[in-house]
């Protein structure tokens, strides 16, 4: 079935014909696919908007019948035979549904992709749908068969599509949804744009029958020489051999899988050159294993805490930050490109940054892969964020497992030292379970880098000058994290130099934002808000407080660059955008981008 071809069938119909899986089929992930042999799927999709969702009907694993079609043929005098996909318009993949379309800008809900592909499949080769992310749940159809379905707007999946696949024609049709809802993670309410469709990348990415889909390899804590780590062989057992390889170091080791198709390393090195900030770098690695071959680029360096410092390579650092959202520079929209990635990451590298957030859910794997060159350290968040369903198992089931696809795609980036599991959520102890439970998670999965969570200023009395971190979550985490607006939400910028920090915990403490917001190009006195003399105000003031806490390992005001926002409307000033960049939406850079320059420039680098 070709539904280029189908003239009179619509979008329903084509869904009742396909057969669906006998069970629903959660999606694969794949590691270093961006190193894999692919065939790109970028480009026009045609696309059907279904408000309605008359598309899935009420089963999830299966099309809608609804007596709309029989045997994949339109019922006379049926309803809906209107809906064509060769006829409907296109949107460009990778993209966002709202800021291609002006009648898509508010839209909320599930819309349908579909486009034809050839393809010729290979004897002994098995192919996986690779989907950068859809926001939010995806369902996926090829040919005649309902392949998987995934759930999380900002982390990959991986669908196997080798039984289904024919020679010649094919063709793939998607389900996204966006519509916000509380049992989701984020929750029913965000403070950025809620981005529809599919909005990173798409390929199909070909491997041997036993492959090579997982493989962690670091630096030791405490070492400078020590590597260990792991490869994993989906389809096989014990007993087959893996060699990894670091020709720059002149490094060849083997070993045997476990039952499980595990094999583990651990090896001293000689010449090792650690990665930093001054120094990214970066050395090609290579694992076989039988006909599979994965090749990668790989930093190595520790990092740890020390009392009230973050340490890196066994030396005290000062993480000069920067927050960032994935807003496309100059054309706004989701950020997906490693274009997109150079411009926002070189922006904070002209800051004098060595440090940056990426809020609030996990960006592009261009960025991680970008900052491992730039030499970015950087902290990588899941959405949980402002309320969430606490006690929701589907809820915490959703939130481990994009916590464990944002782990297992960026493991083996240098780049990333900080595992971040909330931002800004109330103080409850069914909130502190959950997220407590999430640190756990990420331990187990991953125990060489911290765990952060940006947390919010405790309650203060009326002329309390004094902030004590005492949120219980604290407990749970390596690295504070406190987010704050003096200067805009509270005190008066001539009052910030005067407010006082405790830390009871006596753990590293990172101001992960502060701020204020102001309109390009508008130029006002200092105490005009929403001027950029008022934001670069801010920022002054905010250096005079900082400089007095001894215990402070970091900071990253937000933020980078303007974002859209639905909460954002002062007309002719937010216009729908949080103006709190120190980059405009158009590329301009506003003056307190050269306050937060200077700051930085002058501070050891």
């Amino acid at each position: 079935m070709r539904t280029s071809g189908l003239t009179t069938a619509f979008f329903l119909v084509l869904l009742a014909s396909l057969t669906p899986l006998k069970a629903q089929q959660p999606a694969a992930l794949l590691v270093d696919v961006d190193h894999r042999q692919q065939t790109g799927l970028n480009g026009q999709w045609h696309y059907i908007v279904d408000p309605f969702r008359n598309g899935i009907g009420n089963q999830p694993d299966k099309p809608n019948l609804n007596g709309y079609a029989k045997n994949g043929h339109p019922v006379p005098g049926g309803a809906l035979q209107e809906y064509d996909f060769a006829q409907s318009p296109t949107l460009q993949v990778p993209g966002d549904w709202n800021s291609q379309k002006p009648e898509l800008f508010f839209y909320e809900g599930m819309l349908w992709y579909q486009r034809d592909f050839d393809y010729q499949p290979k004897q002994h080769i098995r192919v996986f749908l690779h989907f950068g992310a859809v926001n939010y749940a995806a369902q996926v159809f090829v040919n005649d068969s309902y392949i998987c379905q995934h759930e999380g707007g900002f982390t990959p999946f991986d669908c196997d599509v080798t039984s289904v696949l024919k020679s010649g024609s094919n063709f793939v049709v998607v389900a996204a949804d966006n519509q916000r809802q509380v049992e989701r993670v984020p929750g029913n309410k965000m403070d950025w744009w809620n981005y529809g469709g599919i909005t990173r990348e798409v390929s199909l990415v070909e491997v041997p029958e036993s492959f090579i889909d997982d493989y962690s390899l670091q630096l030791q804590k405490g070492s400078e020489n020590q590597l260990s780590g792991y490869v994993h062989l989906a389809e096989t057992g014990a007993d087959q051999r893996v060699t990894l390889r670091i020709p720059e170091l002149q490094i060849e080791q083997t070993a045997d899988t476990d039952a499980s198709g595990k094999a583990t390393f651990s090896f001293a090195t000689t010449g090792l050159q650690r990665w930093s900030p001054a120094s990214p770098k970066l050395y090609n690695i290579e694992i076989s294993a039988g006909s599979d071959t994965l090749k990668d680029d790989v930093g190595f360096r520790t990092v740890e805490v020390q009392g009230e410092q973050i340490v890196l390579n066994g030396k005290p650092l000062f993480l000069r930050g920067i927050c960032i959202h994935a807003e496309a520079p100059y054309r706004s929209g989701r950020a997906w490109s490693e274009q997109d990635a150079e411009t926002l990451l070189g922006w904070a590298h002209d800051l004098n940054a060595n440090f940056v957030r990426l809020a609030h859910y996990p960006h592009d794997e261009h960025m991680t892969r970008v900052a491992d060159k730039l030499g970015l350290l950087v902290w990588s968040e899941i959405p949980v964020y402002w309320g969430n369903a606490w006690t929701n198992p589907h809820t915490f089931d959703v939130t481990s497992q994009q916590l464990h696809e944002m782990i297992r795609r960026d493991n083996n980036k240098a780049s990333v030292i900080m595992w971040s599991m909330s931002n800004e959520t109330p103080i409850s102890p069914e909130r502190t379970e959950f997220i407590g439970k999430l640190a756990g998670l990420a331990r187990r999965q991953d125990a060489t880098r911290l765990i952060t969570s940006a947390m919010v200023i405790p309650h203060r009395h009326a002329g309390d000058k004094t902030i004590v971190m005492d949120d219980p979550l604290g407990q749970h985490l390596d690295v504070l994290a406190y987010n704050e607006y003096f200067g805009w939400y509270s005190d008066k910028p001539s009052e910030i130099s005067q407010i006082k920090w405790e830390n009871p915990m006596h753990k590293p403490l990172i101001i992960s934002e502060f701020g204020a917001e102001a309109k390009g190009g508008l130029h006002k006195e200092a105490d005009y808000r929403f001027s950029e003399e008022y934001q670069a105000n801010v920022f002054q003031q905010q250096f005079q407080m900082l400089k007095n806490i001894p215990f402070l390992a970091g900071m990253t005001p937000w933020l980078l660059m303007d974002f859209r926002s639905p909460m954002r409307q002062l007309p002719g000033i937010q216009d729908y955008y949080n103006r709190k960049g120190l980059v405009s939406d158009k590329g301009e850079k506003k003056k307190a981008f050269s306050v937060l320059q200077e700051y930085y420039g002058h501070m050891p680098q």
